[in-house]
């Protein structure tokens, strides 16, 4: 049971959790962060290279409900340790691989890690008892300081004329680290059956809950979409599209980074002190909308920085954690199950995103980001939607919260 572990024992468990997804989040960026790289490596246009990264929506789709299920079945710690030796697999084969089919083969098993993580933390923190919304949030912040740090690692191995490998090799050590960090460590009971609400949602009816589960289950492609879009091509809009030196293109990711780790500290607090999760998810949605749109329509280098950094901060800073924990306290007794299912649907927009964006970047970079845009707009109808639908009386007042917020910040006031 969950009271069964000491505070010592949930300490170390949760730092040790913490830091796979410290390297999950170097795993999430290090294929696009690398794609000009290996484009050479391989001696391919940028393009295969995407269709190569669209490998790991396949392995998140193959894998998440199996591992759900297995979750539920047989415990976290197995998922977790799948999860570990999977990512071991891939940051080891990737640098060391010229073979486009054998490489497609390890960006599937990035996605299986992926999914085999998630499938097994998720439910872990929520099994640990505590505020759970507030400690899955907190995952994000170290998914974040890992796309903050690996960019600056990248530039200055380009800056060096180093093997772009090594930023491989850095992932590797913080596995092998986490694998001793992990021994005699103890995981809670699994599925218990912790009781907690969603916003209003006994008010609502079976039908408006079916919609708010609907919503949210889709909710789960567009937000995964919206960051993985941004995350593979910003750095290459950036130097093609807006004439930015390749460091300040790179550094625009980690503005976006440095956003999504301020914004997973705010929602933290804000969700300690129990603001709504509807609440939440509608302004950030909102804001994240009108930081993509001024991305891509502004050329000037301080707005395109301040928006890159409102973009980190409201759609990377939590959004998909907080409608996960929705969908866990509304299914509350199958939280692995629950947890697959909604990442099944992140993981479609691992797969569809760069193979989309790979046949938009053919036309024109313009477009690739036009249709980040456009996936905003979907995601903010979607929490709309689920708001309205689970009985959220204070919609059109986060709405409009948010759009003085994203109209003061884009005006630089």
């Amino acid at each position: 049971m969950t009271n069964s572990l000491t505070k010592s024992n949930k300490r170390r468990l949760s730092i040790s959790l913490y830091l796979n997804y410290l390297v999950h989040g170097i795993g999430l960026i290090i294929l696009t962060q690398n794609m000009q790289a290996l484009g050479k490596f391989w001696n391919v246009p940028i393009a295969t290279v995407s269709y190569v990264i669209s490998g790991v929506g396949i392995g998140r789709l193959l894998a998440y409900f199996l591992f759900g299920y297995l979750s539920d079945k047989f415990g976290r710690r197995r998922l977790v340790y799948i999860g570990i030796f999977s990512y071991m697999a891939f940051f080891i084969g990737i640098p060391f691989t010229q073979s486009i089919s054998v490489a497609y083969l390890f960006a599937i098993l990035a996605g299986v890690a992926n999914s085999a993580l998630d499938s097994g933390t998720y439910p872990t923190f929520v099994e640990m008892g505590g505020n759970s919304s507030a400690s899955n949030v907190f995952i994000k912040a170290f998914a974040s300081l890992g796309e903050f740090i690996l960019p600056l690692l990248i530039a200055t191995l380009e800056a060096r004329a180093l093997w772009y490998g090594w930023s491989f090799m850095l992932a590797v050590l913080l596995l092998i680290v986490n694998l001793f960090l992990l021994q005699g460590i103890k995981f809670p009971a699994k599925n218990q059956d912790l009781i907690s609400s969603a916003d209003d949602r006994g008010q609502a009816t079976k039908g408006r809950r079916l919609l708010a589960t609907i919503s949210l289950a889709v909710y789960g492609y567009t937000t995964m979409a919206l960051m993985i879009l941004f995350t593979q091509w910003i750095t290459l809009f950036a130097k093609q599209e807006l004439g930015y030196s390749s460091l300040m293109a790179h550094a625009l990711l980690s503005l976006y980074s440095i956003g999504s780790i301020s914004g997973v500290l705010v929602i933290f607090v804000l969700l300690k002190v129990r603001i709504a999760e509807t609440r939440i998810l509608v302004i950030m949605n909102v804001l994240s909308l009108i930081a993509v749109l001024t991305i891509s329509n502004s050329s000037v280098l301080w707005v395109s920085s301040v928006a890159a950094f409102v973009f980190g901060f409201s759609a990377a800073g939590g959004v998909l954690q907080v409608a996960l924990n929705l969908l866990l306290k509304m299914f509350p007794r199958h939280k692995g199950v629950i947890t697959g299912t909604y990442f099944t649907f992140g993981s479609i927009a691992t797969f569809t995103v760069p193979i989309v964006t790979g046949w938009l970047s053919k036309i024109d970079l313009h477009a690739v980001m036009n249709f980040d845009v456009l996936i905003g707009l979907a995601g903010t109808g979607l929490v709309i939607i689920t708001a309205a639908a689970l009985g959220s009386g204070k919609v059109m007042s986060a709405i409009t919260s948010a759009l003085h917020i994203g109209v003061s910040t884009t005006d630089g006031k």
